[in-house]
């Protein structure tokens, strides 16, 4: 079994400032480490470490699938049902410690994690537009 993850008051205080984009690519990040060490343990017969870092990897893409907000963006309907299926298949992984589908997974995860990735890192480069003063002619 996997040790326990530790508090890092680094990380901690990283989270608490972050913006919801770096949120999302951090829950990604984390989501892809997971996988990757998933795939190596079931590779090196580790059940115990395979089943923490897929259960783990449910526990990310269902926080991702929970905050889509289909009111505000229809279209993340499409998104919610890959969620699905990614939650379906972490399943499957992890009922049958199944590398090839973990392997899946983090092929079909990795386009969406670098999407994002390029959207976060495109918005912190925008320059904020500062909000524009009218003399008042004094």
């Amino acid at each position: 079994m996997s040790p326990p993850m530790t508090t890092n008051p680094y990380l901690a205080d990283t989270v608490l400032t972050a913006s919801p984009g770096r949120l999302l690519v951090m829950l990604y990040d984390r989501l892809a480490l997971d996988l990757v060490q998933a795939e190596h343990c079931v590779e090196r017969a580790d059940v115990g470490g395979a089943h923490d870092r897929l259960v783990h990897a449910q526990d990310i893409i269902t926080e991702l699938r929970s905050t889509l907000n289909l009111e505000v963006w229809p279209e993340g309907q499409k998104l919610k049902l890959v969620y699905d299926y990614l939650l379906e298949q972490l399943v499957v992984a992890n009922m049958r410690k199944d590398a090839d589908v973990v392997r899946t997974v983090r092929q079909l995860v990795a386009p969406i994690h670098d999407a994002w990735r390029h959207v976060e890192f495109d918005a912190a480069r925008a320059p904020s537009v500062a909000p524009s003063h009218q003399s008042d002619g004094a």
